[in-house]
């Protein structure tokens, strides 16, 4: 049982962070365009947001991973890129909403109230001065939705439809 959990983190933390990632990467950009643009982008993509957030991380797991059942003969990878695309479809509106809110705070700043007076671009704007001063806080959910994502993904390896043997994680262990 020992050498079975210790074999069973590697995917189990695989999963874990390659989901942080991807929801830091589709939350990020999202809350930036949502942040920066403002007006009808804005209310689009937070009710967007809104849709998403209505269903549970763990249930919409079930759901897809319940709907699109895998095969035994299925490649590791694919098993573990299946439940990391899971958790990134159901987990990321959390991370919009953090990013969205963190951009309209650094956006009325001096700073780039002077860039933007100085003739720089919008993308420059959000890669140079938005971006750097309005990652933090993401950076610190994202690293506590890192333990979320591995028990969801355990919780879904329990129920027999996260990651099928032959892989080996926490919930079949």
């Amino acid at each position: 049982i020992y050498s079975r959990t210790i074999y069973g983190a590697r995917a189990s933390i695989l999963v874990g962070v390659f989901a942080s990632i991807a929801t830091v990467l589709i939350g990020g950009a999202m809350g930036i365009v949502a942040g920066y643009y403002g007006g009808w982008l804005d209310a689009v993509v937070s009710r967007v947001t809104d849709i998403f957030f209505a269903i549970p991380l763990l249930l919409g797991g079930i759901l897809f991973m319940a709907t699109f059942p895998n095969n035994v003969d299925s490649p590791y990878l694919l098993v573990v890129g299946k439940v990391v695309l899971v958790l990134s479809i159901f987990g990321w509106p959390g991370l919009a909403r953090l990013m969205r809110s963190s951009v309209l705070q650094v956006k009325p700043n001096d700073y780039v109230q002077a860039a933007r007076a100085l003739g720089a671009t919008p993308w420059r704007i959000i890669r140079s001065h938005v971006l750097p001063n309005a990652l933090a806080p993401m950076i610190v959910v994202a690293t506590i939705n890192l333990g979320v994502f591995i028990a969801t993904e355990a919780t879904l390896s329990f129920l027999g439809i996260g990651l099928t043997p032959p892989a080996i994680s926490w919930g079949v262990a």
